[in-house]
């Protein structure tokens, strides 16, 4: 996706019209605006040139986001506050002024505060003193009417027309008014004071500038996770050249360098540990609070804190590659993306604005014809303007997006789009892989029981097992390692896969394996078997052990669980969420791990690529999330409607996943349902606020209420309103800096997921050659709302079609056949 920054924005009306002129633009496939990080991402192959015509063509300005703008970014700058600063300055000045306009007119006018003695009786003079001060305020807040105007005559108006047009119709009038004044004899002059909107003109700009101030500040705290983060990444590290210490800029460090880190330093690019052991803070990554161990062999990551040890490094990701960098365009990119739930608000924010001063046109014309005076009529026109407020309805979703994910990312929680962010709460169903996500993935010793003697059986065990490369061997040798046991050498050393291992060993025959391989060997007991029985039921795997055809003993390994497994999937189900747990295991061990975790459903003997199709099985029955963290487990997290990879398993699973858990712990995924559901929450109420405040204040503006309740609205707080829509919006949206993502109290159980009813069609096609043939027929049966799914094979001449509604054959032969295929039957 190509990123570019987008000038002269000033609300959804204006990111609407951007985005529909970009899109029109032949080769883009894909393209999405944000009004709150003056971004946009294009997808396809048309040319940067061609996309930034159609910007500037839309009366806006555009440009790729370079090379350098990247570098800035590292440090944060692309995302400082600029505009917050410039708008207090304007503010102040137009205070300025505007007080002393105030002054005149209302003080002077309405409560008879002096005024120096050449402006007694002199009102003609008073009329110019007001129309100089409001001038100069809006020469001040002349960006109002460059954007406003510039808008209208690109057929595009936005806010800013509103505001100046608001702004501009009271001057104008006022100005009439004053002409008019100078015609008209002794005290009939005074009467034209009271026809002065002059102060109207000015309040209007000054109010929406101090909304504009206040969203600019709020909208700059939103992105505060965002530059944290970058502020994090280290601007210089310490390589060793020819066995000299040297620090160098962080941009000439490659992939292959060595690196020193002293206790209390930055790790400076991502690594593996040469020498040395320490404790890392990786806080700011993963969130985890708890500093991890790091000995020769592991991996670190930049931005990560040493804490205690001397570290030598070598790098293996720099520059763009590192972890850190990688989760900066996780949240850039996510940020730069739309949720659907925003498509309502921008297909209301795409005609607001004409709509709106036509309402205007209206509303005045409608007074006039009912009698009133021209600047009753006209008063009642521009409180329709200035109050209308399309910021509102354009910032209530992407503000909310931008805090949830800054919120995502300071915990380790990665969501890649505002889609996903916004799917993860709709969840009903979870698929968890066992290993890896609800187990450690790495076997451990359980249970040693001797026959003979303790010692002789580890002994006999770690002799043997020392040899192999299996993991359930690697679990046994790292137990004996920390019984501080010495390995004694096997000879003539055999292994036998899906058996188990032999050797000699001090002359003696050892053997170790599973049951049947071991009773071949040595005689076996009922109570050893019954022992062995017990174990399995627990989900453990029993090794035998015996040595001159004795059964030394039984060693258990099993993989496992995580800490927190039972407790998040027991979270998971009180938020109403069904848990499925899948496994190559056979069924009882599966169903043993499957109860001690506590999910509902076992699903055993998924072998790697069989995934992806229970996936798609469960979709039957509601939303799926796939929880995986290995290679195999890709296909699935496509499949399912949102796919999160923990652990930040591996790239292939990263790429494949739609939200990544930078940490290892099951309590990250209802930890992101909480934040997605609660993000979800403030667009909703964000949005009830922007249509609510619209529904009610414009006609209220227009004088609506009048005859009925007496309410009438003076054109200046209609604009404090407008001022004040959009922080109000934003405001809510900041709360969320505030929610407890790990706190299950306020979880509430979403409705039951129910099974679709669905109906398989199968069509033979001629014609299809290859996989674009293929993909295309897919493409434009998958296009019909009532086919949920179609699956089509070149090979096999078919399209199997999953329907959820029923459809006409004549109508689904019809659409294969318009692309050039021949339905057969």
């Amino acid at each position: 996706m190509k990123q570019f920054h987008v000038t002269g924005m000033s609300c959804a009306a204006c990111s609407a019209r951007v985005e529909k002129a970009v899109s029109q633009v032949q080769g883009v496939t894909g393209c999405s605006v944000s009004l709150l990080t003056n971004s946009m991402g294009v997808e396809g192959t048309a040319s940067d040139e061609k996309i930034i015509a159609a910007v500037q063509g839309a009366g806006y300005g555009a440009s790729l986001k370079g090379a350098a703008e990247k570098e800035a970014s590292k440090g944060g700058d692309t995302l400082r506050d600029t505009e917050t600063p410039l708008l207090r300055r304007r503010l102040m000045a137009s205070l300025g002024f505007l007080m002393v306009l105030m002054y005149v007119s209302m003080g002077h006018g309405m409560l008879g505060w002096p005024l120096p003695g050449f402006f007694t009786e002199n009102y003609v003079a008073i009329g110019i003193l007001q129309m100089l001060l409001a001038a100069i305020v809006m020469v001040i807040n002349q960006k109002f009417f460059i954007n406003g105007f510039k808008g209208l005559w690109h057929r595009s108006p936005n806010m800013d027309t509103l505001v100046a047009l608001g702004s501009g119709a009271s001057f104008l009038y006022s100005v009439y008014a004053l002409f008019a004044m100078t015609g008209a004899p002794g005290q009939q002059a005074a009467h034209y004071l009271h026809e002065f909107y002059f102060e109207s003109a000015a309040m209007i700009l000054t109010l929406i500038t101090v909304g504009k101030m206040l969203e600019a500040r709020s909208k700059g705290k939103t992105t505060d996770a965002l530059k944290s983060l970058m502020k994090l990444a280290p601007q210089t590290a310490t390589l060793l050249r020819d066995g000299q210490e040297i620090s160098v800029p962080i941009e000439e460090v490659k992939k292959g360098d060595i690196f020193v880190v002293r206790p209390g330093e930055n790790i400076p690019v991502d690594g593996v540990v040469l020498k040395g052991m320490s404790a890392v803070d990786e806080a700011a990554l993963t969130g985890e609070s708890v500093p991890v161990d790091k000995k020769e062999g592991d991996s670190v990551s930049a931005a990560t804190v040493n804490q205690s040890g001397f570290l030598e490094c070598q790098a293996t990701r720099v520059g763009e590659d590192t972890t850190l960098s990688q989760i900066i365009q996780m949240v850039s990119d996510a940020a730069a993306t739309k949720a659907p739930i925003a498509k309502v608000a921008d297909k209301v924010s795409g005609v607001f604005v004409p709509v709106v001063i036509s309402i205007a046109v209206l509303a005045a014309a409608v007074w006039l014809l009912l009698g009133q005076s021209f600047g009753y009529a006209l008063a009642r026109g521009i409180s329709v303007l200035v109050i209308s407020c399309p910021c509102a309805l354009g910032l209530a979703t992407p503000v909310a997006i931008m805090v949830g994910n800054g919120m995502g990312a300071r915990h380790g929680i990665l969501f890649k789009t505002a889609a996903s962010l916004e799917a993860a709460g709709r969840t009903q169903i979870v698929a968890l892989d066992k290993t890896g996500t609800i187990t450690s993935g790495q076997p451990k010793v359980t249970d040693v029981i001797p026959f003979e003697q303790e010692e002789t059986l580890l002994n006999s065990a770690y002799a043997l097992e020392n040899k192999s490369e299996h993991p359930l061997a690697r679990a046994i040798v790292s137990y004996a390692k920390e019984k501080g046991l010495t390995p004694m050498e096997a000879e003539s050393f055999e292994a036998l896969p899906g058996n188990g291992l032999m050797g000699t060993v001090q002359g003696e025959k050892i053997f170790g394996g599973n049951l049947s391989f071991v009773s071949a060997h040595a005689k076996i007991e009922e109570n050893a078997r019954a022992v062995a029985e017990k174990l399995a039921a627990k989900g453990k795997t029993p090794l035998f052990f015996a040595r001159g055809g004795k059964l030394l003993g039984i060693i258990a390994v099993a993989d496992t669980m995580k800490a927190d497994s039972p407790r998040a999937i027991e979270e998971l189900k009180n938020m109403g969420i069904r848990v499925v747990m899948l496994t190559g295991d056979n069924q009882r061990t599966a169903q043993a791990v499957g109860s001690q975790a506590g999910v509902d459903e076992v699903i055993a003997g998924v072998l790697p690529d069989g995934k992806e199709s229970v996936i798609r099985t469960l979709q039957k029955k509601g939303k799926v999330a796939m929880v995986g963290d290995g290679i195999n487990d890709a296909p699935a997290l496509t499949r399912a409607d949102i796919g999160i990879a923990i652990g930040a398993g591996t790239d292939i699973a990263m790429d494949a996943a739609d939200v990544v858990l930078m940490n290892s712990k099951l309590s990250d995924v209802p930890a992101a349902i909480r934040l997605s559901r609660a993000t979800l929450r403030t667009i909703h109420q964000n949005l009830f606020w922007a249509f609510i405040y619209n529904v009610i204040g414009i006609p209220l503006a227009a004088g609506v209420f009048i005859s009925l309740l007496g309410w009438q609205l003076n054109p200046m707080f209609g604009a404090a309103a407008m001022s004040l829509s959009s922080f109000c919006v934003v405001s809510n949206a900041l709360r969320l800096n505030f929610f407890d993502l790990y706190s299950a109290k306020r979880d509430k159980k979403m409705k039951a997921a129910k099974e679709k009813k669905t109906m398989e069609k199968t069509m033979k096609i001629e014609g299809m050659m290859c996989g674009h043939c293929s993909g295309r027929v897919k493409k434009v049966l998958e296009e019909l709302p009532q086919v949920a799914e179609a699956m089509v094979s070149h090979e096999k001449g078919t399209a199997v079609i999953t329907l959820n509604a029923p459809i006409d054959d004549a109508i689904l032969k019809k659409t294969v056949e318009d692309q050039g295929y021949k339905v057969i039957g």
